[in-house]
């Protein structure tokens, strides 16, 4: 099969300068809703790459995200909130991007055209063969990533992507990719839209799945989260309260005592048997 560059296709709409604003924000909305559509087409591989994620992370791995521009940073922010979330450490998924950590907030020119900087990175992270590595490229073509998944695969390294081209470079490097073909954006070209939109949800799917795996949650609460604002602290105690039933301040001071929700209500029903 061709490889064919559909994010990069002409839109399906024309003179968006003068369409109204109604106009513009409705024909966006169409267009984002044929994301969960083309999510649900991938599921398969989805599940086969969520698959190899959770057994890595349970024997003791690590996973990694690398990307460029948009893709790098929803990898920067998924990373970044599994410690708050899950309670996991700092360093069990982590986020790489094109550039280094300045690319986050100001594009790095020319950051993603290079073939070796990918694997560079990795090495910086003591990258092994227990980790998993996931690239993520709305086009499939990024040489930063693709370079460093085939390093990877030469390495003995376990690789993944996403991406939203069909049959492209970097779904052809991986060993478990993922293919979202959401279509041409609204505005031509512009990944940061559907295609961006496709790569957050199955990242999302990827490592809430994953963190269920791990156990890192309890029916459907997050009891190991970092309480680390009152909010989270308010949302721990009635996670306390409705798990044990029990009062408020009670609630509160196995929470205060203990520092976890898991642990609080661990402690209560061990004393109770």
């Amino acid at each position: 099969m061709a490889f064919s560059r559909t994010t990069e296709q002409n839109s399906n709409y024309n003179e968006l300068e003068r369409m109204s604003i109604s106009e513009i924000l409705r024909n966006i909305n169409s267009e984002d809703k044929t994301v969960p559509l083309a999510i649900e087409r991938a599921l398969p591989s989805i599940e086969r790459l969520t698959q190899i994620v959770s057994e890595k992370l349970k024997d003791g791995g690590r996973l990694f995200y690398l990307g460029a521009g948009t893709s790098g940073r929803l990898g920067i922010v998924d990373a970044s909130e599994c410690p708050p979330t899950f309670g996991v450490p700092h360093g069990l998924v982590v986020g790489l991007i094109a550039g280094g950590d300045s690319a986050i907030r100001k594009a790095v020119e020319f950051a993603e055209d290079s073939v070796e900087q990918g694997w560079k990175d990795l090495q910086a992270e003591s990258v092994t063969p227990k980790d998993v590595v996931i690239g993520i490229a709305a086009s499939g073509t990024t040489p930063y990533v693709i370079g460093a998944l085939e390093q990877c695969n030469e390495a003995g390294i376990v690789t993944g992507c996403i991406t939203c081209n069909a049959n492209s470079p970097l779904a052809n490097t991986a060993q478990y990719p993922v293919v979202a073909v959401v279509g041409p954006e609204f505005v031509t070209g512009s990944t940061r839209m559907k295609a961006g939109t496709a790569q957050k949800l199955i990242l999302n799917m990827i490592s809430t799945t994953a963190m269920i795996q791990m156990g890192k949650v309890k029916g459907n609460k997050m009891v190991d989260m970092q309480l680390s604002n009152n909010k989270l602290v308010d949302r721990g105690t009635r996670m306390i309260m409705d798990e044990l039933e029990i009062k408020e301040d009670e609630a509160t001071f196995l929470l205060e005592k203990h520092g976890s929700v898991r642990l609080a209500i661990d402690a209560y029903q061990n004393e109770r048997n």
